[in-house]
């Protein structure tokens, strides 16, 4: 066959054997079934792509009836006779024997045009043997030809360990709210691998019990630490279960508040978690002695254990913990009854593996019992020194507050016995004297936190002689002498002088003065170092509370907040801003400018905050001059509204002098 396809030659209709088309329906149906076939073929988009035949297919060739070629067609009538179309069958060739030949009427169809149209197109274009194309890239083409790539889905392909790792970033909130998504991203949120730490602290007040109780049954097995406190809504006995029945690994289990526990369903939950180390059961009425004897029974890693106000249980139940937890280290008994038992009190000194006890409110604790608990019961006294030859104990954090039997000989016996001590209350504690804490501080080497509170018969000479002399002085944190009347600058002074380490100081209903606070400024000053850095804020260093302190006046408040704001500008040298300020709470009446001024420096606008410090002070000054009696009083009162005037401009700013010149312009009208 030639490259070419040449024209047909003219029929001559008016040749007997060749009988008209429309005469012919078979002929005209087979017309109409070769034109569909040669449109077909005419893509030469398809013939670029194929792919291998399946093994079942009933076709011998690799070419296929959906894709004819046109290479070797020609119009009607010019093959001869005994032949068929070359192109109908895929490989080109005729398996129909000789037949006798057919003319047809030439005329200028859709065959002849296709024919002319690819005569110079290569026969290697035209190839018979081409495949249809694959369902995937078929479904991948769009009309205008070009290949349209589906969407990769992300998430989908991802593995479920990273998918976990990336949900573990939110809150308990946020999972909650995104499980809503889709069922996948419910099932992910729900993973137990993300509950191993259930905190309903944010959201306790605001969760459904039924919704509580799925996200535990649902993360049960995975839960380590448990923290529901508040959550009244788990009232019914069947909520409740569900955490007994699921949570089977808990090592932290919180469950202050949570009133509505029954007693059972708290015993089984404690049975079935034989790890706990830390467990909080404040002010639950389902606690009893009971529970404390499942608790010594189920629970040998205990570590920590707060059972303050629980109203039916007594210390015989802390009796039964103590003994039966040998990891104990924390106990938390706060207005717990029956402390006057001396077999609680052996049982404690026997032990000796507490390090914090809290003991706050129990009334019944009297002198006897405490001493039991320090150096037990008949010990034996050293000649020497009169003092109990015993183990010294492992407290490090110790709280009496309000143990009203306590007396100044029972609080005495810590001396000596009590080396590790960093924490000490006593507040409440109104029949301690001075005798009390002398042993005390002076073999405390590492206290920090030293609480005083409302012990009136608390004298100046405990501060200046024993206090700010002893070995604990340059560590200490934390000193609170509120309501400690008889104490005043005398006493105060040497503290501020020599404990260089104080955080906060609590002096409220004190004598205390000006000095103490001019004190305060001149330690804080010498302690901390400055910075050249315009752009650094400085941080609270001292906390100071001189609430109804009758001897502080506007002149000591004045001092701190001069040297909040100090700038420092030495000859030859760049200047220097402080890093470190004091929080000050005063009188009501000061304290508005006292907080203006100190968000003023913590922004780092020392020139606004020494600006209002001193537009305060003149007018301090000048109602104090208003106050005088004698000549120019009219004079010194006027001066005095107008620095009030000034110092409430500086304090409320542009808004504050509009606000009072409306509020003027109503009284005129």
């Amino acid at each position: 066959m030639s490259d070419t396809i040449t024209p047909p030659d003219p029929i001559d209709e008016e040749s007997p054997v060749v009988t008209p088309l429309e005469g012919r329906p078979k002929e005209k149906r087979r017309q109409r079934l070769l034109k569909g076939i040669q449109r077909m073929s005419s893509s030469p988009s398809l013939q670029q792509i194929g792919r291998s035949r399946a093994a079942s297919s009933p076709y011998g060739t690799r070419g296929s009836l959906s894709c004819v070629s046109l290479a070797g067609t020609s119009s009607f009538g010019q093959y001869p006779s005994g032949s068929v179309t070359p192109g109908y069958f895929s490989n080109g060739q005729s398996s129909v024997p000789g037949s006798p030949g057919v003319e047809f009427p030439a005329f200028e169809g859709i065959e002849t045009r296709i024919a002319r149209k690819v005569a110079n197109v290569s026969t290697t274009q035209l190839n018979p043997t081409t495949v249809s194309l694959p369902a995937e890239v078929a479904a991948t083409r769009s009309r205008s030809g070009t290949t349209r790539k589906l969407p990769f889905d992300f998430w989908a392909r991802m593995p479920d360990e990273i998918r976990v790792h990336i949900l573990s970033y939110l809150r308990p909130k946020e999972l909650i709210r995104i499980s809503r998504v889709s069922k996948e991203f419910h099932k992910f949120c729900f993973d137990g691998q993300l509950w191993t730490h259930f905190d309903a602290t944010e959201f306790y007040m605001e969760i459904p019990a039924e919704a509580l109780a799925k996200i535990i049954l649902s993360a049960g097995p995975f839960v380590k630490d448990l923290n529901i406190r508040g959550c009244l809504q788990i009232e019914h006995f069947k909520r409740a279960e569900v955490i007994v029945t699921s949570c089977m690994n808990l090592i932290n289990a919180t469950l202050e508040g949570c009133r509505n526990f029954q007693r059972h369903t708290l015993h089984n939950l404690i049975r079935s978690n034989e790890k706990l180390a830390n467990l909080n059961l404040t002010s639950m009425t389902a606690v009893t002695n009971s529970t404390c004897k499942i608790i010594a029974q189920h629970c040998p890693q205990l570590e920590t254990l707060n059972v303050s106000w629980c109203k039916h249980m007594d210390a015989r139940g802390v009796k039964m913990v103590v003994l039966g937890c040998p990891r104990l280290r924390e106990l938390r008994a706060g207005e717990i009854k029956g402390f006057d038992n001396i077999a609680v009190a052996e049982a404690i000194f026997t032990t000796n593996n507490l390090e914090r006890l809290v003991l706050s409110g129990c009334t019944d604790l009297d002198d006897e019992a405490f001493k039991t608990m320090i150096h037990g019961s008949r010990p034996e006294i050293d000649i020497l020194t009169d003092r109990p030859i015993v183990p010294p104990r492992k407290l490090r954090h110790l709280d009496l507050s309000r143990c009203t039997q306590l007396t100044s000989p029972a609080v005495a016996a810590l001396g000596h016995l009590v080396p590790e001590l960093e924490g000490l209350q006593l507040s409440g504690c109104t029949s301690l004297t001075d005798t009390a804490l002398q042993p005390l501080l002076s073999s405390t080497p590492r206290l920090t936190h030293l609480e005083l509170e409302e012990l009136s018969e608390l004298t100046n000479d405990i501060l200046s002689e024993h206090l700010a002399k002893a070995p604990c002085a340059p560590k200490l944190e934390h000193l609170s002498v509120s309501y400690c009347e008889n104490l005043s600058d005398v006493g105060m002074l040497p503290i501020m002088k020599n404990c260089v380490s104080l955080k906060s100081v609590d002096m409220d209903n004190t004598r205390i003065g000006d000095l103490v606070l001019t004190e305060a400024a001149a330690m804080v000053r010498s302690r901390s170092a400055r910075t050249s850095s315009r752009s650094s804020r400085p941080r609270i260093g001292l906390k100071l509370i001189v609430y109804d302190c009758q001897m502080v006046t506007w002149t000591g408040i004045r001092e701190i907040l001069s040297w909040n704001a100090e700038i420092r500008q030495p000859c030859e040298s760049s200047a220097t801003y402080p890093t470190e300020i004091i929080g000050l709470k005063c009188f009501y009446g000061w304290q508005q400018t006292v907080e203006q001024h100190t968000q003023r420096v913590l922004k780092g606008d020392f020139a606004a905050a020494a600006r209002l410090e001193r537009k305060w002070a003149d007018y301090m000054q000048a109602v104090e001059e208003a106050g005088a009696t004698g000549a120019g009083s009219r004079r010194r009162r006027r001066r005095a509204r107008e620095a009030q005037m000034l110092h409430a401009d500086e304090e409320g700013g542009a808004g504050r002098r509009r606000a009072r010149t409306v509020a003027a312009a109503c009284v005129v009208m």
